[in-house]
């Protein structure tokens, strides 16, 4: 059994195939009322299945908004996820979903899909790389991105600013050093920073931050780290320092991990080694991802309202504030938890 047409509707009605088009496709030009109602009560009888690219075509809209994250299993994304999928819904938008991966090629091919397939808006989500085969591959999102809002499209990032978008951007600087000036405030002394990958912009601005409050206090971490941005990232980490760091320090030592997941990696290595935490060590995430609640002991963090960044990216682009080039940035909360509590 062939597919019903439009064609098909148009005849059951008594109508033009032009006519029946402009009832169903949405357009802004609609026939007299009765028409209409004929038109729609074809289209039930038959069955009729509206083309998305028709009605596309007719609204000058798709009502798509592409989402790029770079890992959709990392509660850090899939909380912003679920702000934009939240908010994307009260503005009748369904969301398409890229993950990159955290590669610079595949974030590139996944702009490009979205591109292709007219999505009224784009939201980048993750942190941006300074590696030489990164700068190359950005030079070509740029332009993909520059014909893309020359034809309408719009565009936000949540994380570092690019040019020609909007920008939610969380002040992980800052929060990583307020974050450090509460921990040697509640009596810590000697730490270790679990850094991420190098090229990281994100990771790289959240030690940079951490270290100047830690030089403020006429102190420096034993060691910097670097490793995967994930929960893996932070166990090989911190299995390094517990036989590198650890057994030079004077006393117990804070792993800061610039990212929660690295953090929770980083407390199942120390509990492999035997070592309790807060007791033997201390360890300190960043950004207050939802599974929290459920680690014992309670992780001390930055938190960063994550929904709430996914909201405010899909202001910037189909919400109230779009059409506008605007930045908002988010500040950060230091959460101070059992796991950084000073050793007796």
């Amino acid at each position: 059994m062939s597919a019903v047409t439009l064609t098909d509707v148009a005849r059951r009605a008594g109508v033009s195939q032009p006519t029946a088009s402009r009832v169903l496709n949405g357009s802004a030009r609609k026939p007299a009322p009765h028409v209409v109602e004929a038109v729609r009560k074809a289209a039930v009888e038959l069955g009729y299945i509206p083309n998305a690219q028709a009605q596309a075509l007719a609204r000058s809209a798709t009502g798509l908004l592409g989402l790029l994250v770079h890992d959709i299993a990392d509660p850090y994304f899939s909380a912003i996820a679920s702000g934009v999928q939240r908010a994307a819904a009260g503005q009748q938008r369904q969301v398409l979903l890229s993950v990159t991966s955290r590669s610079p090629a595949l974030e590139l091919a996944g702009v490009a899909a979205f591109v292709a397939h007219r999505t009224d808006a784009i939201i980048m989500v993750g942190s941006r790389w300074t590696t030489p085969d990164a700068a190359d591959i950005a030079d070509q999102l740029t332009s993909v991105l520059t014909r893309y809002k020359v034809n309408g499209g719009r565009l936000a990032v949540v994380g570092q600013p690019i040019p020609g978008a909007s920008a939610v951007v969380p002040d992980n600087r800052g929060a990583a050093s307020a974050l450090a000036d509460a921990l040697v405030a509640g009596g810590l002394r000697e730490f270790v920073v679990l850094g991420g990958p190098d090229g990281l912009v994100t990771a790289t601005d959240r030690i940079a931050g951490f270290c100047a409050a830690l030089a403020g206090h006429g102190r420096q971490p034993r060691a910097v780290l670097h490793d995967a941005f994930t929960r893996d990232g932070g166990y090989a980490s911190a299995r390094r320092a517990i036989a590198e760091v650890l057994p030079a320090a004077p006393g117990p030592v804070c792993f800061f991990a610039v990212n929660d997941v690295m953090a929770l990696g980083a407390m199942t290595a120390l509990r492999e080694a035997g070592l309790q935490v807060p007791r033997d060590a201390q360890v300190a995430g960043f950004d207050d991802i939802p599974t929290l609640r459920d680690h014992h002991p309670g992780l001390t963090t930055v938190r960063l309202p994550l929904s709430a960044m996914g909201e405010q990216a899909v202001a910037l682009t189909i919400g109230s504030a779009a059409g506008r080039h605007r930045v908002r940035k988010v500040s950060g909360e230091v959460v101070l938890r059992e796991s950084t509590a000073p050793a007796s």
